[in-house]
């Protein structure tokens, strides 16, 4: 019992409040534990246990051993040039982000379920930025066995990956209500979208924790991930929503699991004049907004790049969410275009 009033000590607890069922964990010396809301950790021993407040909110059980990144891994400073993955990188915003990081002195790998896009767009690169900077293999983010492999050919080709960027998604070119969808549409959404992101999320991190310099993870968001509703592709809203949640999720399990050396951000490129975007601009609304608040590729790639490499740059651990199009931004522009007329008929003719 001595322990355990140690460990109530340190919680600020006027009596034992641990189950009787768990005496065998409790009871025994735990550092003073660290908490973030309702979870947080403790050094029982020499392992590192998860902790979770219960019912009643004043005990406290003791879920797990966590897991750290490999103590043996001696740690390196993450200096340019950086190693970079990019998935879904053969055409729009992931393309463009791959020019970017090129044109910064970094190698880059991409990939897509094209074999062919993939070498089109790799021939296109290497002739602007030579060989030796630039690979790209066939991956569909669905199929764990293809994460796997690309994570094998980017070790192969750089020996490590310094950011990895989870670019690629689909809403299947699909704008209709949800009572119309296809199932085959709606796999396609939610598979690529939630599943691929699951999937490399996974893969990233096991990789990246037990590298030198660590690494950092970027989830793309896109329309629906703050929430507000997006009619005719509510499928691809959910699951966009659901990257914020996944974000946050991981950057929970990893400060629980004392990872220190792997860090996971939201990245937000607005509304990009791709394919993906264009193709759902049938309406006086959708053309309205695109006019006004969509930009190239290009232009996007070319403000979050360099905001991207600073995060490394400055050693930071600290997971950030990186926008391009902000509230401030958005708001200004939708003023300009009430006030002044800017930006009307940019991109498309409005009725």
């Amino acid at each position: 019992m001595a322990n355990n009033s140690i460990i109530c000590s340190l919680l600020n607890f006027s009596s034992p409040p641990f189950s009787s069922k768990h005496h065998e964990l409790l009871f025994a010396p735990v550092s003073k534990p660290h908490f973030s809301g309702l979870c947080g950790s403790a050094t029982v021993g020499s392992r590192r246990y998860s902790l979770s407040l219960g019912k009643p909110s004043r005990s406290l059980i003791l879920i797990s051993p966590t897991v750290r990144a490999d103590s043996s891994v001696k740690t390196e400073p993450m200096l340019p040039p950086y190693n970079v993955l990019i998935t879904g990188s053969t055409k729009g915003i992931g393309y463009a982000l791959a020019k970017e990081f090129l044109k910064a002195g970094d190698n880059v790998i991409i990939c897509s379920r094209s074999a062919e896009r993939v070498d089109s767009a790799v021939q296109s690169l290497r002739e602007e930025f030579g060989e030796q900077h630039v690979w790209g293999t066939k991956c569909d983010v669905r199929e764990g066995q293809d994460v796997i492999d690309l994570v094998a050919f980017a070790q192969k080709k750089l020996k490590y990956v310094d950011i990895w960027i989870n670019n690629a998604g689909s809403n299947a070119y699909s704008y209709k209500p949800l009572a119309e969808a296809s199932d085959e549409d709606l796999i396609e959404v939610v598979t690529t979208n939630t599943l691929g992101l699951m999937i490399c999320c996974r893969e990233a991190i096991k990789m990246m924790r037990n590298q030198p310099r660590g690494g950092h993870i970027f989830n793309i968001d896109g329309a629906g991930s703050d929430g507000r509703p997006t009619p005719r592709f509510a499928a691809y809203g959910a699951t966009k929503r659901s990257v914020v949640h996944l974000t946050k999720s991981l950057q929970a399990e990893l400060q629980m699991q004392d990872v220190k050396n792997v860090v996971v951000h939201n990245l937000s490129p607005g509304m990009v004049t791709t394919d993906l975007l264009m193709s759902g601009a049938t309406t006086k609304q959708a053309k309205f907004f695109i006019n006004v608040l969509a930009e190239p590729a290009e232009v996007v790639a070319d403000y979050l790049v360099p905001k991207i490499r600073s995060i490394p740059a400055n050693g930071s651990t600290k997971p950030t969410y990186l926008r391009f199009l902000t509230g401030l931004r958005a708001y200004s522009q939708i003023f300009s275009r009430f006030a002044f007329g800017a930006r009307r008929n940019r991109y498309m003719l409005e009725d």
